[in-house]
């Protein structure tokens, strides 16, 4: 992909403390995850990382934790020329977007691009979903994704047009009542950040990557996604980290607004 420091005036993008623009990822805590795939793009492609991480997350989850996850992304982004800040944060916190845009600046200077692949996704339906669970959907999100999007537009001083703003989604509902419904809320909070800082000259979309394995799903769930896909396989990482490096790249600068669907044209 085109380096983020060509322009398509061919002048570079503002940063601070070196040629390289800043990159901010959230939900970055596997090495296999939809997140550590689009932060290795962007290093290759020029960019420095931060890159959020909740290990209590992965503990809680079927898959666990994996261990020295954090230092082997951060080493695989440092070989890619990146400088790195890998930062540990409770989106349930609404202190937290604060306290990361804060040592993401100090550690890397200014954000120009915030990519959001965080989540708290636990299947329940409509009987049995608790109002902990539900509300706890809503605060990580929702509401982070709000407090974020916040955080980036209070901030955010770079050159018109410089600005990004990326949220991975889904449109789970049957059997997912809290993941789908607080999903449901981030893609109308992210659309809207492409008309209320468009005086900053940053764009915000929104991403669905369709069925990605990266140790969530059953053989069952895998054959029949894989059935429904016109390609005849799921989508990987990788395949969601080449469009937001292109959503990210000069080139990408006039898609905003939008939910787009890459998703191999799953039915």
């Amino acid at each position: 992909m085109a380096n983020p420091g060509q322009r398509p005036d061919g002048t570079p993008p503002a940063t601070s403390g070196g040629s390289r623009p800043t990159a901010l990822i959230t939900g970055v805590g596997r090495t296999t995850g939809i997140g550590a795939g689009i932060a290795s793009q962007l290093a290759a492609s020029g960019w420095d990382i931060a890159f959020t991480f909740w290990t209590a997350y992965d503990e809680r989850m079927s898959w666990g934790i994996e261990a020295e996850a954090t230092d082997a992304i951060a080493q695989a982004l440092t070989a890619r020329g990146a400088a790195v800040s890998a930062i540990e944060a409770d989106l349930t916190d609404t202190t937290a977007p604060t306290a990361i845009y804060d040592e993401a600046e100090r550690k890397l200077g200014p954000v120009t691009a915030l990519v959001m692949c965080h989540c708290e996704s636990v299947d329940s339906g409509l009987l049995d979903t608790t109002v902990e669970s539900f509300d706890r959907h809503f605060a990580v999100n929702a509401r982070a994704t709000w407090l974020l999007i916040r955080e980036h537009g209070r901030r955010f001083r770079g050159r018109h047009g410089d600005g990004r703003i990326i949220a991975l989604t889904s449109d789970h509902t049957v059997g997912n009542l809290p993941y789908g419904a607080s999903k449901g809320a981030l893609d109308r909070i992210t659309l809207a950040a492409a008309h209320e800082l468009a005086h900053l000259g940053i764009s915000s979309n929104v991403i669905n990557p369709g069925p990605v394995d990266t140790g969530w799903m059953t053989e069952a769930g895998r054959a029949g996604c894989i059935r429904q896909t016109p390609l005849g396989r799921l989508g990987t990482p990788q395949d969601t980290a080449y469009l937001v490096d292109f959503l990210c790249s000069p080139q990408g600068q006039w898609i905003n607004g939008q939910l787009l669907f890459s998703n191999g044209g799953l039915a």
